[in-house]
């Protein structure tokens, strides 16, 4: 599926590498987007769901296990939790969400795998996504220069396109995540807010596309 902006009809993902409803959505995601390939185009727009966050990841224990245990029993995804003993490390959402905008500048049709790679890299591999070295093996395995991604990641331009996909995000009027709509002949509609099957999903798409 292209994910290259168009004039045609398309399918929005509104999500954020480190949100835990987003990677146990990440699978259904798929499922949704193989089936909606060639009918709907693909936007992937990063919601910006803790940017620039100062609180580490021990200040946030209590809260995120909490959160990680109910993704867990409702998606099957797995989770590391010794990241969450990591005083040293902020829950700061804005570098892979830059990272993955980086990553559609150079090599758009693999932003969704990158970004379902960048959430397996922290919630199940306990990686720190601040450091840009992080995401050097994702970005080998999919054959995408690292010295350019790393000159494009540190860079104000950069800085600020993650900034424009905020703004995208309160734009569509969206506030959590995940959030999947569908822009139909112009109009936007939210087709599913939080998690949900893949089948449920292709439904209520398929009845918006047929109206």
């Amino acid at each position: 599926m292209s994910i290259q902006l168009s004039a045609q009809d398309k399918l929005i993902y509104v999500g954020d590498p480190m949100c835990s409803w987003c990677y146990g959505f990440s699978e259904e995601l798929s499922e949704i987007v193989a089936a909606q390939e060639g009918k709907l185009d693909l936007e992937i727009v990063m919601g910006g769901l803790r940017p620039y966050n100062e609180e580490t990841m021990t200040d946030l224990k209590s809260f995120l296990s909490h959160h990680w245990e109910d993704v867990h029993k409702a998606s099957g995804q797995e989770f590391k939790y010794d990241i969450l003993d990591r005083t040293d490390m902020k829950y700061d959402t804005e570098p892979p969400s830059r990272a993955t905008v980086v990553v559609r500048s150079m090599s758009p049709e693999n932003e969704l795998e990158f970004f379902k790679r960048v959430q397996t890299a922290f919630y199940y591999e306990n990686q720190d996504m601040s450091d840009v070295k992080s995401y050097h093996k994702i970005l080998e395995d999919l054959k995408i220069d690292t010295t350019e991604f790393d000159r494009r990641y540190s860079s104000e331009r950069y800085k600020q396109a993650i900034k424009n996909d905020f703004a995208r995000s309160a734009e569509l009027g969206v506030s959590s995540f995940p959030t999947v709509l569908i822009e139909v002949d112009g109009k936007t509609s939210v087709v599913a807010r939080g998690y949900a099957k893949a089948s449920q999903v292709n439904e209520v798409i398929r009845k918006a596309i047929s109206r």
